[in-house]
């Protein structure tokens, strides 16, 4: 299997709920079988009918009703939240966040797992090991438990707050990835990408059109150094690609040697963006549920002010790492790949034109986005300072077109963490 195909899988496989319940499936035929084959024996449970035959019949009936209403509503409220999510916060969280979150499956495995186990002990009543009926009773008690968990769980999952704070997460772990050189500590020289000259090969996308969501970069990099070549992927993770777009330009001695069909395994294509080597991504989702706050029909400031407040997490970080300027060497220093990614300006563009735009007409936002220019430009060097002073630049234009007292367009350009209520500082 390829190493595109893996991924895929992979990354599928990480948003889905349905593969909690395979799992308890796998562990319920172990745990069943090995009880049954050594006839273990760990005592009755205590409180059920003293351990008769009905007493059996019912613990198990109590714990099969309580799983299936248990699983019935733990979908159910899924189904809900994600409705309510994609409404007013926006779609792209579903598979970045909600499919993702290992309470929600683990606790659907529970339920499964003591469904399942109630099953198997009530069908051989007669014949079952003592052990497996105290760990029906066990199961019963543990889901009831579970089940509070889980809904106090999805009402703080549910909260703006947390739903862009997990995001950030998610973002801060891309750029690690991404970028793992610190601006400070980088010293590799660039060669420029115009004075390679044309390309000896090019190889196009040969399948039905896809977004790219990942790249083996390593595998990519190792290639072109067996062949002696420099190898190009043309678009960035996050382009989408149509059947017969260029996908690599292939330069130096070795081109014509590199095998299409491994070039191709090395891109992952799905049929929307994903978080993990995406690192606009997070970016994209935050900004997004930021200008649906904005909206008219939502008019709810306050969680664009929350967003940002994530989205000056991300930007700072980002600003000081060495975005690498879309090359790859090798050990002997020779150029071996390159990758085309987000630069400063890129970052800086999907972090405030959107909300800028929509959200410029409200004090709390065009404060709160000062603040964050304020506090970044503190702890970032000067060349990328002159993006974030363009940004608020065209900030302090907005206000004069937008608001019509003088004492307002004062109050727009005063650095406020909050967006309001926060600027009178010592």
């Amino acid at each position: 299997m390829s190493w595109s195909r893996r991924y895929a899988i992979q990354s599928y496989l990480l948003s889905t709920v349905w593969i909690a319940p395979v799992l308890a499936l796998v562990l319920e035929q172990l745990t069943f079988r090995i009880g049954y084959a050594y006839q273990l024996d760990l005592g009755w449970f205590p409180g059920f009918a003293g351990g008769t035959r009905d007493g059996t019949i019912a613990i198990a009936d109590y714990v099969i009703s309580s799983s299936i209403a248990f699983i019935v509503f733990t979908f159910s409220s899924l189904i809900v939240a994600m409705q309510v999510a994609s409404g007013q916060l926006t779609s792209r969280i579903i598979a970045t966040a909600l499919l993702r979150d290992n309470a929600i499956r683990g606790s659907v495995a529970v339920f499964v797992y003591a469904l399942l186990i109630a099953v198997a002990v009530k069908t051989r009543v007669d014949t079952i090991p003592r052990s497996l009926v105290s760990m029906t009773g066990i199961l019963g008690l543990l889901s009831v438990l579970v089940f509070m968990f889980l809904i106090d769980h999805a009402a703080r999952f549910l909260r703006p707050v947390n739903i862009v704070w997990r995001i950030a997460q998610q973002g801060l772990r891309v750029i690690d990835d991404v970028y793992p050189i610190l601006l400070a500590v980088s010293s590799t020289a660039a060669q420029k990408t115009e004075n390679l000259g044309p390309p000896e090969r090019e190889i196009q996308h040969g399948h039905s059109s896809a977004i790219i969501i990942a790249v083996n970069t390593d595998a990519l990099a190792a290639e072109a150094k067996r062949a002696d070549a420099i190898i190009e992927l043309v678009p960035r993770v996050g382009d989408f690609v149509a059947k017969n777009d260029l996908l690599f330009q292939l330069r130096g001695r070795g081109a014509a040697r590199i095998d299409e069909r491994f070039l191709r395994n090395q891109v992952a294509f799905g049929r929307e963006r994903t978080i993990e080597q995406d690192s606009t991504f997070a970016f994209r989702v935050i900004v997004d549920i930021a200008i649906k706050a904005l909206s008219p029909a939502i008019n709810d400031p306050t969680t664009a002010v929350i967003s940002i407040d994530q989205l000056q997490r991300l930007l700072r970080t980002v600003g000081s790492r060495d975005l690498r300027d879309d090359q790859i060497f090798d050990s002997e220093g020779q150029l071996r790949l390159i990758f085309h990614t987000p630069n400063w300006q890129d970052f800086v563009d999907v972090t405030f034109s959107e909300i800028r735009m929509y959200g410029a007409g409200n004090l709390q936002v065009i404060r709160r986005l000062r603040a964050m220019i304020d506090s970044i430009s503190h702890s970032l060097p000067e060349r990328r300072v002159s993006a974030l002073q363009k940004e608020l630049d065209l900030l302090e234009r907005a206000s004069d077109e937008l608001y019509r007292f003088q004492e307002d367009i004062e109050r727009s350009r005063v650095s406020d963490p909050q967006g309001l209520g926060g600027a009178s500082r010592p």
